[in-house]
């Protein structure tokens, strides 16, 4: 009858059994919490509790992995657009527009300082008039 259950035991999350039947396994798992901190599903928001899918986050750690983020994958890394901005001083406005309404890759749309030209598009062919 909660609320919020569509979040949570609606798409299927549940808190393992050795943390639902002990708190003192929790305690063992987790750890006390630091002040300021709250626990988070971690790497897999879809995720259950669970000793391997929770970590202490802050506000803005949680933030970063909500299901309504966009995610972007550069190399070997993978984190929300305003994690890229904040690494490469790009708005995250710009980013995303880079991305949807110009067509840009996600290595360009971070990395390409503004106003300059693109890397794949300063090598073109010259135009015959």
């Amino acid at each position: 009858n909660n609320k919020m259950y569509a979040n949570y035991g609606g798409r299927g999350i549940t808190v393992c059994d050795r943390w639902l039947n002990s708190f003192e396994n929790f305690l063992a798992d987790m750890g006390e919490c630091p002040e300021g901190l709250s626990i988070d599903r971690f790497p897999d928001n879809d995720g259950n509790y669970e000793p391997r899918n929770c970590r202490w986050a802050t506000a803005k750690e949680q933030q970063r992995n909500r299901r309504n983020n966009s995610i972007l994958t550069i190399g070997f890394r993978t984190q929300c657009i305003s994690a890229w901005s904040e690494e490469s001083g790009i708005a995250s406005k710009t980013i995303s527009q880079r991305i949807l309404k110009l067509g840009w890759s996600p290595e360009d749309a971070v990395f390409t300082p503004v106003g300059t030209v693109r890397r794949s598009l300063q090598h073109h062919e010259p135009l015959d008039f």
